[in-house]
């Protein structure tokens, strides 16, 4: 099968109308509908293709209400104020409210994302022309992408609508809030519909498309929510046996040669290519992820103007020296690009470096960028061919160790955790003290998956008292430092831990509450 492509075809089509006399057609013979779609194999594969398809939407703002809203990552200055620019930046400085455009587009493209899961698991249920295997494989995806949903929008959001029915009728779409033990129930449900009906990931490189070992990662990442050590042990111990393994070299598991390789338990699909190519769709992180600048053709090796869309996701200097002494990841996560800010905030590029021993040339300054998604030259001048990773190997393992050392068993986590740290080139740890080992780890997740969506959730993962400590522990150090943050950036209490529920879904849903 070949590497899923993400477009949305098929059952999105209308139907054009033919020329004849009675030309006028409420229901034309090549238009789909609910009624004459969800029929043939084929049209079942390309909704479930659509039904990956939000993905991409929910991670071009993910970064802002996951990395940017912790202590990874800060934006660069820019004397714009228009309302774009300041609402994203006030996600990642705890600012943000209801009306919050692209805080909300989380909520609104997730539930995109369930609402045509939805359409999938009931249409399947009247389709008996559909072959068992072919019903698993399809079940077992919709359910996988309805579960990976809603575990993104109940930690960001607490308390629910859960739909799970096709929305027929306005009645059904106005309701209220479902409580956040209900809506996990039904996360682990679906994820564990879709360990038994999804295949292994057999061959390597994957297609795309969720498998056993995705579905069994997203199992155990619920658990370990609810502190199902045991379980969660369980899961991530199948994982090795469907071939999963670490490259050897950390920078290797973002190539996009090595695209859902062996390290890839599930990644968000991108496509590269020159614009004559059908279904191009590039990853435009790379670009979003460097400083603005009229020419950024030294990072991405084409020409670039990056104006009105760089800037974001600029690593901290607290992330950065959370690194260990002779750490392979901080060289091949993060790089240096040297220059100057002109009178606009645009940057001018004289220098790419590492960021091993830095110091800035005479006149210059050197700002830090995201290495991991930039691999130049890029194939389009919007973006990459880098996939984005939802779920890594490395990250099942320091699962694992987690799980192991909250059992009482420290010696037997040491073996998951020091996988990781000697790919990085650190050297093992072999404490067995219990409370220094869950340190160790957390501190491991934080260097191990920068940039990869983790971080404000493992920070509210550890407990509220330590995610509120962090960030306003983070917020004295980083207003200090730049200049250009308001005052009251990154001063969190209780009710920051929780996303503000859309203003225009509170509008049309009285039912609903807002949060705290």
């Amino acid at each position: 099968m070949k590497r899923i492509q993400l477009i949305i075809t098929g059952f999105l089509l209308s139907g054009a109308v033919a020329c004849k006399k009675d030309f006028i057609q409420l229901t034309p013979p090549d238009t789909y509908t609910a009624n004459n779609f969800y029929k043939t194999e084929t049209q079942f594969q390309s909704a479930i293709i659509a039904a990956y398809a939000p993905l991409r939407d929910v991670l071009v703002n993910d970064f802002f209400t996951s990395e940017m809203h912790s202590d990874n990552t800060i934006y660069q200055p820019y004397p714009d104020q228009g309302t774009a620019y300041v609402q994203r930046r006030n996600i990642a400085d705890f600012t943000n409210t209801s009306t919050n455009a692209y805080a909300n587009a989380t909520w609104q493209h997730s539930y995109t994302g369930i609402s045509r899961a939805n359409v999938i698991i009931q249409s399947l249920l009247q389709a008996p022309n559909i072959s068992d295997s072919v019903r698993r494989s399809i079940d077992g995806q919709a359910k996988f992408l309805r579960a990976l949903n809603y575990y993104k929008l109940v930690q960001l959001y607490g308390a629910l609508p859960l739909f799970l029915k096709v929305v027929e009728k306005a009645d059904d779409a106005f309701i209220p809030r479902t409580g956040v033990d209900t809506i996990y129930q039904q996360i682990i449900a679906d994820a564990q519909d879709a360990v038994n009906e999804l295949a292994l990931p057999g061959k390597f490189p994957q297609t795309g498309i969720a498998t056993k070992g995705a579905a069994t990662m997203l199992l155990a990442d619920v658990y370990s929510q609810q502190k199902r050590w045991s379980d969660v042990e369980a899961l991530l111990n199948t994982l090795p046996a469907m071939g999963y393994s670490l490259y050897v070299n950390y920078a290797d598991a973002f190539l996009p040669a090595n695209n859902n390789g062996t390290e890839s338990l599930f990644a968000i699909q991108f496509l590269g290519g020159p614009t004559t190519t059908t279904g191009v769709t590039p990853n435009p992180l790379s670009i979003a992820f460097i400083p603005r600048s009229k020419n950024a053709t030294l990072l991405t090796g084409i020409t670039t103007d990056n104006t009105g869309s760089g800037g974001w996701n600029t690593p901290s200097s607290d992330l950065i020296a959370d690194f260990e002494a002779n750490d392979k990841r901080l060289d091949a996560s993060i790089g240096i690009i040297e220059g100057a800010y002109d009178g606009s905030y645009y940057f001018t590029y004289s220098a790419a470096k590492s960021i091993l021993n830095y110091t800035p040339a005479a006149g210059k300054i050197g700002i830090p960028y995201i290495k991991k998604y930039l691999h130049a030259p890029l194939p389009f001048t919007t973006g990459s061919s880098d996939d984005f990773p939802v779920y890594r190997y490395s990250e099942a393992l320091l699962l694992l160790a987690e799980a192991l050392n909250e059992q009482g068993k420290p010696a037997d986590a040491l073996v998951p955790l020091n996988k990781v740290r000697t790919r990085a080139g650190l050297t093992a740890i072999t404490t067995t003290d219990q409370a220094q080992l869950k340190t160790i780890i957390f501190h491991e997740r934080r260097v191990e998956l920068a940039f990869e969506d983790h971080r404000w959730e493992d920070l509210l993962r550890s407990g509220k008292t330590n995610a509120l400590a962090v960030i306003n522990a983070f917020g004295v150090k980083i207003r200090q430092e730049l200049g250009y943050l308001p005052s009251d950036s990154h001063v969190v209490t209780g009710h920051n831990l929780l996303f503000p529920i859309p203003q225009t879904d509170l509008d049309l849903n009285t039912k609903l509450t807002p949060n705290p």
